[in-house]
């Protein structure tokens, strides 16, 4: 049985010590702070864990695990320790993610015994790792080392360190960003991660993530980055600050932007009305827009079992719709989730047509029309004069202002912002923006609604780019202007990203499938909506749109591919 010493239970030290104990290995943990080993013993206890606060107890092991936070002078000296007390044969596995190991192996004084190990997320949580060898590691110590990664149950991958200092970046800046829009109290830490784990498609929202690295392992690098490149994206939000100085630090403590139980495990916050109004009853809605995401909405809207009407501009985009529908209902058919029966009874429940006027009997209606606020005032002032007294108005929109919508028609109490994600009929998220004018009881119906519709609602206030625009954009941006500053590929980004952060595709790969196009006017909207007039598009974004690289609809973007692949 391989024996493994872990040196530093934080997040990292406490995370490997559990994946080797399950996967077999005898593990000896040592930690300075009681009440660190105390956390660990009640979380891991076991036959084959050893605690203790010595580095003298780790004679018997053949692997030593060094995860102290990021600092050269505390690394160097534990690493000494290390080589002096331990046999001579064993292996020294230093954690940074940002130091030379070069220089820690030679600092320690055993060299030849001395592997770096980068994780972006702790295990068990992270499931990638590289391992870090120099012109001066044996190469049994590296055997060894990797036997003893592979025994934690990770895969090891050969990222390079610039690609993933590069993603790392990247990400930091966005976490910092999310950190902001919690302090400013724009929406609450579970509606953030929420939205942007949802609508992003990510495995962990930003805050949680940070709670399982460690706000004061991620403060630091934030300092090293601002450091290095004198950039205010990664000056710590003062959030960060105030928890870090609290104690709170995360999972490892059991509190940080969530709170943990005993098992390490999130506590769910108590749950509070999302609003002090009663709901008002929904029986029949209607959608205007006969695009993508109108279809969508309706599509949504009647295979919950609500009756709708679709309201066209002319008779034949109308007829398209309800065909584009029907075929997309089929294809549920063919793929055995729903039946031929309930796709009728489905299609029974849609009206497509046109004229405002045939809305009069709906209690709610969706806009969703261009994003063009000339149209989109036409369109909810003709929807405003056919809905009946007490009918809900929902705008789409998600990038112009909720507010000025609501203000063109006679009730802007009875008018909300409903932020559907593309394609709506899959998306799980929808962006619930009220106003000052929103009723208390609209408010709260459209939560119903969008709980009616199995879907995550989550809220935010009026303001261009809401939750997960806001942080999107400005991360997709660095991305780009990344290129420039660095030698880092779009490849190698891409794959930092998907491989160490589990994100479902890189940036580069996110921007050609949103559109070049579309991602400059989200970025110009934002920067136009920006006091400091942050983020201004990149360079490089506004030359390939205008020499018409769109992304995938035109075959080339930041990739080469086949059209509409």
């Amino acid at each position: 049985m391989l024996v493994i010493g872990v040196v530093g239970l934080g997040s990292l030290g406490e995370g490997l010590a559990q994946v080797l104990l399950a996967n077999g290995a005898e593990v000896i943990g040592v930690d300075s702070d009681l009440e660190v080993l105390a956390r660990v013993h009640d979380r891991l206890g076991g036959s084959r864990l050893g605690l203790a606060t010595e580095l003298v107890d780790l004679k018997r092991a053949d692997l030593v695990i060094e995860a102290l936070p990021e600092d050269f002078g505390v690394k160097e000296t534990v690493l000494r320790q290390l080589a002096d007390q331990c046999a001579p044969g064993t292996v020294f596995l230093t954690a940074t993610s940002t130091l030379s190991v070069a220089k820690l192996a030679i600092a320690s004084g055993a060299p030849d015994r001395v592997v770096g190990l980068r994780y972006s997320i702790p295990p068990p949580y992270g499931r990638h790792a590289s391992l870090i060898g120099t012109s001066m590691v044996s190469p049994e110590a590296f055997h060894l080392a990797r036997k003893a990664v592979r025994l934690a149950g990770t895969e090891l991958v050969s990222l390079g360190c610039r690609p993933v200092e590069a993603a790392t970046a990247l990400l930091y800046a966005c976490m910092n960003r999310t950190m902001n829009l919690a302090d400013e109290g724009y929406a609450t830490v579970e509606d953030l991660d929420a939205a942007l784990k949802l609508g992003c498609g990510l495995k962990f929202g930003p805050l949680h993530l940070l709670d399982l690295i460690g706000l004061d392992t991620v403060r630091n690098a934030l300092h090293h980055l601002h450091d290095s490149t004198g950039s205010a994206d990664y000056v710590p939000s003062p959030l960060l600050d105030r928890k870090v100085e609290e104690g709170h630090l995360g999972r490892k403590t059991g509190r940080g932007f969530h709170r943990y139980d005993g098992r390490g495990e999130i506590q769910p916050p108590p749950r509070n009305r999302v609003s002090d109004g009663e709901p008002r009853e929904i029986r029949r809605a209607g959608v205007v827009g006969a695009g993508l995401m109108g279809r969508g909405i309706a599509e949504v809207l009647i295979v919950a079992g609500i009756p709708t009407t679709l309201v066209a501009r002319t008779p034949d985009k109308a007829e398209a719709a309800r065909q584009q529908i029907c075929s997309s209902l089929t294809r549920l058919v063919q793929k055995g989730r729903m039946s031929e029966q309930d796709r009728e009874d489905v299609l029974a429940r849609l009206t497509a047509g046109t004229g405002y006027e045939t809305l009069a009997d709906a209690d709610i209606v969706i806009e969703a029309v261009a994003e063009d606020m000339a149209v989109k005032s036409a369109v909810l002032q003709g929807i405003d004069a056919a809905v009946k007294s007490g009918a809900i108005i929902a705008t789409t929109t998600s990038s112009l202002s909720v507010t000025d919508c609501a203000n063109v028609t006679s009730r802007p109490r009875d008018v909300i912002g409903l932020h559907f994600f593309n394609p709506a009929p899959v998306m799980k998220l929808v962006e619930i923006v009220r106003t000052s004018h929103t009723a208390d009881d609209v408010h709260a119906t459209a939560h119903a609604l969008v709980k009616w519709l199995r879907k995550t609602g989550v809220d935010c206030a009026d303001r261009v780019g809401f939750i997960v625009n806001h942080v999107l954009f400005p991360y997709l941006n660095d991305a780009i202007r990344m290129l420039g500053r660095t030698d880092v590929t779009v490849d190698e980004i891409d794959t930092a990203i998907v491989t160490a952060f589990h994100h479902p595709m890189g940036p580069f790969t996110l921007l050609d499938t949103i559109g070049l196009d579309i991602s400059l006017a989200i970025l110009e909207t934002l920067s136009a909506a920006s006091p400091t007039g942050e983020p201004a598009p990149a360079e490089e974004l506004r030359r390939l749109v205008a020499s018409g690289h769109l992304g995938q609809k035109t075959g080339s973007g930041f990739r080469l591919g086949n059209k509409g692949k």
